[in-house]
C-alpha cells in the first residue's frame, strides 16, 4: 500500500470536514485499505453503514495525505491501480467479450489517468459519454484489447475481487 494508491482510491470517496470515507459492498478491501493506512503510520477505523445494508466504511484523516505528489512512475502506477480498484470495472462473466474500464463524473480526472496510462503505454480508448440522457455527467474510457496484458502486468489490482478477474488475463 502507498500513499498513492490510496490518493487514487479517493476518487470513489466522500470528504468530511477533518476525513475521507470510502465505501464499498467488499468488507475485505475496506479492512485492506485500513490495514495499509495503518502500516503507513496512519490511523483509520471500519464500521459497517446501517443494520441492513451491506456497505463497509474505512474513515480516516485528510491530513494523512496532505502533501502527497504524483510524480514517479511508481507513483502513477500506484495512483492508476488505486483509481481502477474504486472506479474501474472489468468483465466477470465469461458469457460477454472481456473488457477493462474506466469510469467517472468528474472528466478533468478521468483525463488524467488517461494520460497516465498513455505514459505507460497503454492503449486506450476515447473518454465517451455512454448514456447523455441517463447522465450527461459520467464519462469513461476502454483499456484497448492488444494492452489488457500489459495492464495487468504493469498497474493489476490490490482489490480482493478485481483481481482475480486481471489475473484471467496474465
Amino acid at each position: 500500500m502507498t500513499k498513492s494508491y490510496l490518493i487514487g482510491v479517493l476518487h470513489d470517496s466522500t470528504e468530511r470536514k477533518l476525513t475521507y470515507r470510502i465505501s464499498q459492498k467488499s468488507e475485505e478491501f475496506v479492512k485492506f485499505i485500513a490495514s495499509g493506512i495503518k502500516k503507513l503510520g496512519g490511523n483509520a477505523w471500519v464500521y459497517k453503514e446501517g443494520k441492513k445494508r451491506s456497505v463497509y466504511v474505512v474513515e480516516f484523516s485528510k491530513v494523512f495525505l496532505e502533501g502527497v505528489e504524483i510524480t514517479s512512475r511508481k507513483n502513477k502506477i500506484d495512483y492508476i491501480r488505486g483509481y481502477f480498484d474504486t472506479d474501474g470495472g472489468i468483465a466477470k462473466s465469461s458469457k460477454v467479450r472481456y473488457y477493462i474500464y474506466f469510469a467517472q463524473k468528474n472528466f478533468q480526472d478521468l483525463k488524467q489517468v488517461k494520460h497516465y496510462l498513455e505514459e505507460l503505454n497503454i492503449s486506450t480508448g476515447n473518454i465517451h459519454n455512454p448514456s447523455k440522457k441517463v447522465d450527461p455527467d459520467y464519462w469513461r474510457f476502454y483499456i484497448s484489447a492488444e494492452s489488457y496484458l500489459d495492464f495487468a502486468n504493469i498497474v493489476g489490482s490490490w482489490h480482493t475481487e478485481k483481481s482475480k478477474f486481471l489475473r484471467m488475463k496474465r
